[in-house]
This record gives C-alpha cells, sequence and structure tokens, in this order.
C-alpha cells in the first residue's frame, strides 16, 4: 500500500483529499496545526506545527508521495509574518523533510495569485505569464515555487499546481464563507472592508443596505463591468491533485488547474439571489472590474485533466438542495 503525506490535511481542500486517497486504497498521514476532521483505519494524523526537521522525517518515513497543500492564507498585513513561517519557512522544511527519505513525488499546492491573474497582461493566463506578485499572500506562494525548483534541481521530483479560487457546492451560498462570503453577500464584504481598514468601501457598501435587511452584491468595477473570473468546484481540483500525483508527464512541471467555464457574475448572481431569497444590488468597486481567464490547456493536454463540474452546474445544485429542504 502506498504512502502520501498530505499537509493541510484537515482543511477545506485537504480533508476531502485524504478521504478520497482513502478510498483510492492508499495509506494516508494527515499534517495540520488543527485536529483531524479523517477518522479511518489506513489514517495517521499529526497535530504540530511545522518547526523542526528531524520531527517532519519521523512522519515522513516511507512515504511515496507529498501533496503540500497546507498554508495560510489572508489579506490582512497584520499577518504578514505569520504567513511567511507557514508559506515559506514551512515549505522549506518540508521540502527538507521529503528530500531526506527521498520520496517518489512533491506536489506544491501554488496559487494564481502568484501572477497575479486579476492584473494580468495577457489573456488567457498561461503557465509562462511572468509572476509579479501584488498580495503579500502571492509572494510567500512565488517564493515557495522557487525553493521547490531549488529542491527539484537536487534530485527532488515535483510538480507544481497553480490553484484557482475553489469552493464546494455547498459553500457557494453560504454567507459565512471564507471566500464566498464577501464575494456574494453585501454584510460579509462590509465586515471584511472594515477588517482590511478600508472604511471609506465600507462606508459607500453600507449606503447600500436599504432598509438593512440582508442582500446580494454583483460587484463590478469603476469601469461599470461586471467581475468576470473562475471558480473551480472542489471535486474537480481533487482530480486534478491525484493526476499530478502519479501521472508520469507530470514530473518537474507547473501547471494551472483551473475549470473551462469562467464565472460572469451579471449571469450567476441574479441566479444565486433568487434561490437565497435575497435581493441582489450592484456595487462598484474602487478600480479596475476583476476580469480574467486562465488558460488550463497544458494540464488537458498533458495529463488529461478533464474538470466536470461548472459552477452553473454548482448554482442549480443548490437550487435543487432548496427545493427538496422546502417540501
Amino acid at each position: 500500500m502506498k504512502k502520501v503525506l498530505l499537509t493541510g490535511a484537515s482543511g477545506r481542500i485537504g480533508s476531502r483529499l485524504g478521504e478520497q486517497l482513502l478510498n483510492d486504497g492508499f495509506h494516508v498521514v494527515g499534517l495540520d496545526l488543527a485536529p483531524a476532521r479523517t477518522r479511518h483505519p489506513n489514517y495517521a494524523h499529526v497535530q504540530s506545527q511545522i518547526r523542526r526537521k528531524d520531527e517532519l522525517v519521523k512522519s515522513f518515513e516511507g512515504a511515496d508521495f507529498v501533496l503540500h497543500l497546507g498554508s495560510m492564507m489572508s489579506w490582512n498585513p497584520k499577518d504578514n509574518a505569520a504567513m511567511f513561517e507557514a508559506n515559506v519557512n514551512a515549505t522549506q522544511l518540508i521540502l527538507e523533510a521529503a528530500s531526506a527519505v527521498g520520496v517518489k513525488r512533491f506536489v506544491f499546492a501554488s496559487s494564481g495569485e502568484v501572477y497575479p491573474e486579476v492584473k494580468a497582461k495577457t489573456l488567457p493566463v498561461t503557465e509562462d505569464h511572468s509572476l509579479n506578485p501584488t498580495s503579500f499572500y502571492g509572494l510567500t506562494k512565488k517564493i515557495g515555487e522557487e525553493l521547490v525548483q531549488f529542491y527539484q534541481t537536487q534530485g527532488l521530483e515535483t510538480v507544481i499546481l497553480r490553484f484557482p479560487h475553489t469552493q464546494a457546492a455547498s459553500e457557494i451560498l453560504d454567507p459565512e464563507s471564507f471566500f464566498s462570503g464577501p464575494r456574494f453577500f453585501l454584510d460579509s464584504k462590509i465586515r471584511q472592508m472594515e477588517q482590511f481598514g478600508n472604511t471609506q468601501v465600507a462606508e459607500y457598501l453600507k449606503s447600500l443596505r436599504g432598509d438593512g435587511s440582508p442582500k446580494m452584491i454583483l460587484q463590478c468595477g469603476e469601469d461599470q463591468k461586471p467581475y468576470m473570473m473562475h471558480i473551480a468546484d472542489i471535486r474537480d481540483i481533487l482530480s486534478g491533485v491525484a493526476l499530478a500525483m502519479q501521472h508520469p508527464n507530470a514530473a518537474n512541471e507547473i501547471f494551472n488547474l483551473e475549470p473551462d467555464d469562467v464565472v460572469r457574475f451579471e449571469e450567476a448572481l441574479p441566479k444565486m439571489a433568487e434561490i437565497a431569497g435575497l435581493p441582489l444590488v450592484k456595487a462598484y468597486m474602487p478600480g479596475p472590474a476583476v476580469h480574467y481567464r486562465t488558460s488550463n490547456a497544458k494540464i488537458k493536454s498533458a495529463l488529461g485533466y478533464q474538470p466536470s463540474h461548472t459552477f452553473s452546474a454548482m448554482i442549480e445544485e443548490n437550487r435543487k438542495n432548496s427545493e427538496q429542504t422546502a417540501l
């Protein structure tokens, strides 16, 4: 039985990936700061901060693959030091441990924030686009990629996957979701702006509250163009990671792990608001609209990746669940 060391094993994506690997017959060792979310005879969990290589090596012994999904994501400058520790220093220690035990392949979860896609010079964004991150999170992922590529030169077989915005269908209509909350819900967006210290935008958004009842938000840029971006279904991300882990063509490559479809907010939000039973308001955010498209041609051609869960299908999944609940 092959052994997989999975970091971020208690996270939104990692916990689901761990379950899939177990169902596929792998022995999984999960590493996370949080307690285990998985219970299975072939699963072992290590709840620990990543501070020392010698402690990591014990967990890595006998591992065939390392899937490094663990990271910290924040756009709050107060978190920069902690984010550097989690995304850069910890990555270096994990790479060192993986090299020490001789794993067959190391898969690193990077991000489209390394470009970043929202400021791309050419569309669609391909893997050879220049990397000029504008967020500290994107910077830590870029440094992480550079560390991975360094260890590749030392003999470690690696794969870098640049993740898109990723959601489960159940999250897209959840106002408390880390991603979908401030992306689609007015009050969640206001809280996010207040946390960022952007009081001017927060006050503008508060003016859209009207009677104060909950509302969904259709975000547009100053140019009045509605947002357009990729949002992947977690299920497709899991299949992409599985391919990266074992496909021979993935060795020492970098891939955008994107869905085929792009989410046009002016088309998606009215349907979502109808299902949620909430009014929809339009908000003109500072700067140009988030409006990009990223290519997945390389991973489809090289690995046969076929994303099968569209954002429209995720919306309809919520509609069906809503109708069943109403019965």
